[in-house]
Formats: structure tokens, C-alpha cells, sequence
């Protein structure tokens, strides 16, 4: 069985609600691929359920945009395209720019010992070449990052694209080699933040963001 859907019958959750969420985890993370088909019978052997709950959670990842369904073929996994990349991203920089100005602006010393820690773990999992590492430390930096604009209603904003970011971060962590960048970029953007430099901020953190979009966009031109 796969590890990654294992799911808890302890909780009080509906089974229905369990596989959806487990599902949904799968594709966010990576552990199924894009364009891999989901075959309902597979699926609730591995989970040890019936093919009702796996085929209700494949309809709704459906209308979520994560799984396309192919007639007389069946599900498969929904890839990321170019457009699907390029539209998120335009929306995150000028989120992620924002948020970076506020926290120029409102960090407090806390935030920043908490940020400097991140990129220290992350420098080190890049030097050890931990892909599951280095995308945890990126996710917890920039999410730092929101909570130190003390705007909740950006971090909710930023939130609402979370999940399809992380398909992004999955991505390229896994096939890009130039970490370098990044580093450089998130110490560019703490330096900036430590020095309460608002317009800076806001400048790295866009910058940032375009780097993303060329990182993944040169993913797909190798394929």
C-alpha cells in the first residue's frame, strides 16, 4: 500500500470527507503526478474502503480543477499548464509584494529570528540536496513572511492560492538544480525586511516571483 494514503479511521471526520482530503493531499504534494489516472479500484483497495467514497472524491477534485476526466478512458490527474502557472503567479506577485512591504514595515524581532532560522534550515537542506526539507523550509518562509504583514485579510488572500503554489513548489523542487537563486533571493528579501526597507521588499519579493515562473517555465521546455 502506498504510504501516502493511509488514512486515519480514528477520526470523526466522515470516510466520504477522509478520501477526498487524502486524495486531494496526494495531488497537492506531488504524490500523484500529473496526468497519472486514478483507477477507483486501486485506489479504495489501498485505502481499505469501498469504490463510492473514492469515486464521490474524484468527482469533486473534478470540479477543483485537479482531475480531468477523459471519456471512455477515465480520471487522470490534471497538469499544470503554462497558462495555469503564469495566471497564479501574476496574482501571488502582487500579493506576495504586498506582503513583503507590510513586513518591512510591522515584522518583529521575533518574525525576524523566526525568518532567519528558516533560511539557515533551507540553505542547509539545499547543501544536502533535501527535496522534502527544502520545500518545507520554502513554505514556512514565505508563510512567516505573511503573518508578519499583521494583515489578515492578505494572509486569507494568499491562503485562497496556497494550495495550487504548493503544486508549483513540488514542481520545480524536484527537477530544478539552481537552488542558488532562491537562497539568494530570501536572504535578499530578509536583508530587506531586517532593514525595515519597505520598497525594497516589495521589489525582491516580485522579483522572487518572476524567478519562480521562469524556474518552471524552463521545467517544461525540457520535457
Amino acid at each position: 500500500m502506498e504510504n501516502f494514503l493511509k488514512i486515519d479511521m480514528d477520526t470523526y471526520k466522515p470516510l466520504r470527507e477522509i478520501v477526498f482530503t487524502t486524495m486531494r493531499e496526494a495531488i497537492i504534494n506531488g504524490d500523484f503526478k500529473s496526468g497519472q489516472r486514478l483507477m477507483e479500484v486501486q485506489l479504495a483497495e489501498q485505502m481499505g474502503v469501498s469504490r463510492t467514497p473514492v469515486r464521490e472524491a474524484i468527482r469533486k477534485l473534478e470540479l477543483e480543477g485537479l482531475v480531468v476526466m477523459v471519456p471512455r478512458k477515465g480520471a487522470y490527474v490534471a497538469g499544470l499548464s503554462s497558462e495555469d502557472v503564469r495566471e497564479v503567479l501574476e496574482i501571488r506577485a502582487v500579493l506576495e509584494g504586498l506582503a513583503a512591504q507590510l513586513a518591512a514595515e510591522k515584522a518583529s524581532e521575533a518574525d525576524i529570528i523566526q525568518l532567519k532560522d528558516i533560511v539557515n534550515k533551507f540553505q542547509q537542506a539545499a547543501a544536502d540536496q533535501d527535496i522534502a526539507r527544502l520545500i518545507n523550509y520554502d513554505s514556512d518562509f514565505h508563510d512567516v513572511m505573511y503573518r508578519s504583514s499583521k494583515n489578515k485579510k492578505l494572509v486569507q488572500l494568499i491562503s485562497a492560492l496556497k494550495e495550487q503554489v504548493q503544486r508549483f513548489r513540488v514542481a520545480y523542487f524536484t527537477k530544478i538544480k539552481n537552488t542558488h537563486i532562491l537562497i539568494e533571493e530570501h536572504n535578499e528579501l530578509l536583508n530587506a525586511i531586517i532593514d525595515h526597507n519597505a520598497q525594497l521588499a516589495r521589489q525582491v519579493a516580485e522579483k522572487h516571483i518572476s524567478t519562480t515562473e521562469k524556474l518552471i517555465t524552463s521545467i517544461d521546455e525540457k520535457k
